[in-house]
């Protein structure tokens, strides 16, 4: 700002310029580094990003009349950021990165400049671009996890408690979860089997057939009926009628292009994965959430103890998933996270009024 540094500066504003100094340099190494782990376009993006993060570093420095003899520490959360860049360069940076440039403080200090904080929001925005490509990979494979896990931990924490707060022993609240964890794991399993073959069998039924290939040759070029199939599936009739000739002149060599599929359209479809991969990996998320609430029987507690530690390792479980989905949704971890924890805790707590409904040591 024009005619700033010439203003003396309060000691408070001096440290305040001294935070924005370096966590803007903290910044920029974040991208950086994640620029070292990345090629072509998106490291390129992510070096611009610390280009800016330098320009803003630069006015600081100038407002500051140069380097400061001494720096205070970088913020928490950025040094959690260059942290976690440095050992990983994962999703979670990018997704922290974006919940960090959405909290920018340039909006209201009168001695960042206009340019400085719509960068800070134009910043935003690239992150959560940059994100969004991650978790476009990582969706299916994380929702799977989250939700599969979750599944386990939620509906066998209901079934121990329900099961618990009847009054039966000890060895038989083991053995309703560990069946409750296969059970639930084998329904899941064998759901998403039949659901990936279902879906792979209806994408092959739609696949374009060689039923009509062997009589291309014998069709009329001016008034062919091939036509006909592309508009069936969804072109226009001009543009149809121009690929049906198009493919008949191929067929009769007219034309130098092979062919790529069922007359002229490109065979194959978006893999949908293995069935058995999915049964498999939907099996072991949920009984990787299941068996939490059963380990305090396993490990022999039983009672309120059995009761309370379940309930602090599913609830921990809870709100880690919670968390991981706040993140990549950039959304807020806590808000997520005690949402999963109300949710599973409330399922927990409506069985386990109905066990004690049940409560078999009175009868």
């Amino acid at each position: 700002m024009p005619g700033t540094a010439a203003v003396q500066p309060t000691p408070r504003e001096r440290r305040r310029w001294s935070r924005y100094l370096v966590n803007e340099r903290a910044e920029a190494r974040v991208y950086r580094e994640l620029a070292g782990r990345r090629t072509g376009e998106e490291r390129d993006i992510l070096l611009a990003l610390a280009d800016a993060e330098g320009r803003h570093e630069a006015h600081w420095l100038e407002l500051l009349g140069g380097e400061p003899e001494a720096l205070p520490r970088a913020s928490t959360g950025t040094r959690l950021l260059g942290w976690m860049a440095k050992h990983f360069g994962s999703i979670f940076v990018l997704a922290l990165a974006q919940n960090a440039e959405g909290r920018s403080p340039y909006d209201d200090d009168p001695h960042a400049t206009a340019a400085m904080a719509a960068d800070e929001k134009v910043h935003q925005e690239v992150v959560r671009g940059l994100a969004a490509r991650g978790r476009r990979r990582l969706s299916g494979t994380f929702r799977a996890a989250v939700f599969g896990a979750n599944d386990g931990l939620v509906s066998n924490l209901a079934l121990v408690m329900g099961i618990g707060a009847t009054g039966v022993a000890p060895k038989f609240v083991l053995f309703s979860g560990i069946a409750g964890l296969l059970a639930g794991a084998l329904s899941m399993g064998a759901g998403e089997f039949v659901s990936v073959r279902s879906q792979r069998e209806l994408l092959e039924a739609t696949e374009p057939g060689e039923f009509a290939d062997g009589v291309l040759p014998d069709l009329d070029l001016d008034a062919n009926e091939l036509a006909l199939v592309f508009r069936s599936r969804g072109m226009g009739e001009q543009d149809a009628l121009d690929r049906a000739r198009r493919a008949l002149e191929r067929e009769r060599g007219t034309v130098a292009h092979p062919r790529t599929g069922p007359i002229g359209v490109p065979a194959g479809h978006d893999v949908v994965g293995s069935a058995w991969g999915a049964a498999l990996s939907s099996f072991l998320f949920f009984a990787s959430g299941a068996i939490i609430p059963v380990l305090p029987w396993i490990f022999g507690l039983s009672g309120f103890a059995a009761v309370a530690v379940a309930l602090l390792l599913v609830g921990i479980a809870l709100m880690s998933t919670g968390a991981m989905v706040g993140l990549l949704s950039g959304g807020p971890p806590l808000r997520r996270a005690l949402r999963q924890l109300l949710i599973g805790f409330g399922a927990a707590a409506i069985t386990y009024g109905l066990g004690l409904l049940f409560d078999v040591s009175l009868g």
